[in-house]
């Protein structure tokens, strides 16, 4: 049943995302749009019951209950950034927005970037751990709980190997090709030279 509700939960945020778009910009109703997109955390609050009240039904915690506080963490880390990437694109493309901009390519601002992604993991990390505790302090010394310490320590592995990757763009800084500025964009000849 939580395996379920992960999916419906997954399907029910690219619905919502897409409701919530289409009345923001297909039929300019930016108010209605945003309270639809408004509805998300709700999804989560479901999932997270319904795994709570499993758990206390007697259920063994096992990996099912891992991957729903994996995803409420996930959730919660990039939910907002998700929504935010594909609002600029449609706004882009049906609401007259002008292009998003898109995220560095080469050197320092490269390297911030992936540092600001790799914070997101560590809130997402620290999510799904949190969650992950308190479903150890619910079911208590009664039941089999290896599976959820398990999920906490791939959580630490997924922080830490992030970290890692993040942390090479701070040190082996990818360089802009000849002709273009570090951020990705052509270089231009000051206007006395046009």
């Amino acid at each position: 049943m939580v395996v379920t509700l992960i999916v419906v939960c997954e399907v029910g945020f690219w619905v919502l995302l897409a409701a919530g778009l289409t009345l923001r910009y297909g039929l300019r109703m930016p108010r209605a749009g945003a309270a639809v997109l408004l509805l998300e955390p709700l999804l989560e609050l479901a999932l997270l019951t319904v795994t709570a009240i499993d758990l206390r039904g007697g259920a063994t915690a096992d990996w099912k209950h891992g991957l729903a506080a994996v995803y409420i963490g996930y959730t919660v880390a990039y939910g907002h950034y998700t929504i935010r990437w594909v609002d600029g694109h449609v706004a882009h493309r049906f609401g007259g927005a002008p292009r998003p901009v898109k995220p560095p390519r080469h050197g320092l601002a490269r390297a911030r970037h992936e540092g600001k992604l790799w914070l997101r993991t560590v809130v997402m990390g620290a999510v799904a751990a949190g969650l992950l505790q308190l479903a150890l302090w619910y079911v208590g010394d009664g039941g089999d709980t290896s599976t959820l310490r398990g999920w906490q320590l791939t959580m630490a592995r997924v922080v830490a190997i992030h970290g890692l990757i993040a942390l090479s763009y701070l040190l082996w800084p990818k360089k802009a090709p000849a002709g273009e500025a570090p951020d990705g964009e052509p270089v231009r000849p000051p206007k006395a030279l046009r």
